[in-house]
């Protein structure tokens, strides 16, 4: 199978500045069948942080 991955700079939905999405993370998700990230590393660090103060937990409120 051909290499059909390149890195891409993507913005980060929160902050607005641009992170590399490399080719092996484009490979992984596809494979996985996720949709590209929104947000640059730190945002999603921040984001579970956040998530994690609040209680997080899926929707039958137990946590994984």
């Amino acid at each position: 199978m051909p290499d059909q991955f390149t890195d891409q700079d993507l913005p980060c939905a929160d902050c607005g500045s641009s992170f590399v999405f490399t080719a092996g993370e484009q490979q992984f998700f596809s494979t996985k069948g996720f949709t590209p990230p929104k947000r640059c590393k730190p945002c999603r660090d921040a984001k579970k942080q956040q998530q994690g103060q609040s209680g997080g937990g899926n929707k039958f409120g137990n946590r994984r």
